[in-house]
């Protein structure tokens, strides 16, 4: 895992000063890395009947189709407001100043679903903890909430279902 830990940069004061960012872009954009990632998360979810993988906006989207693609599963999107053609279902959530909000297409889960939430990384986990909500509202069974990286400092894991949370790679 150090090796993969090592390709992901972190950038100084962004987006504000005082944080140091996990930018995963150069883990990406390494074929290698960026497949061996995705082959070692997805091994954990084989033969647990995966129907679908919902990946959140945007670089979740990346995580979740690569999963979703080598489970077998669908892939659903969950999106800032406005982006998704059809009826949707809203949740807000705080954010460290204010408010954000997260929209699923109303008809995306089936009732019993087996999802798998998945998104590049987990930090407060206020996003994810929506998410969550949002899939709960289907009555779908969340298998796990998986990530690429976690930040472990920040306690996200706190916000999320017990014993329901995946993380690949900690900081």
């Amino acid at each position: 895992m150090e090796d993969l830990k090592q390709i992901i940069r972190d950038i100084p004061d962004f987006p504000k000063k005082g944080i140091i960012f996990k930018d995963i872009t150069t883990l990406l954009s390494d074929a290698a890395s960026y497949q061996r990632m995705i082959d070692m998360m997805s091994h954990r979810y084989i033969g647990k009947k995966i129907d679908k993988v919902v990946g959140v906006e945007a670089r979740g989207f990346i995580i979740g189709a690569a999963l979703a693609y080598k489970l077998g599963a669908g892939v659903i999107l969950v999106r800032k407001p406005g982006k998704l053609p059809s009826e949707t279902i809203k949740k807000s959530y705080q954010l460290e100043y204010g408010t954000d909000t997260l929209e699923i297409h109303s008809d995306a889960i089936k009732k019993g679903e087996r999802i798998l939430i998945a998104d590049d990384l987990l930090a407060t986990g206020g996003t994810i903890a929506a998410v969550v909500d949002l899939v709960n509202n289907f009555a779908g069974e969340i298998v796990e909430c998986c990530f690429m990286a976690e930040l472990e400092f920040l306690n996200g894991r706190e916000k999320l279902p017990q014993d329901k949370v995946f993380s690949l790679l900690k900081f």
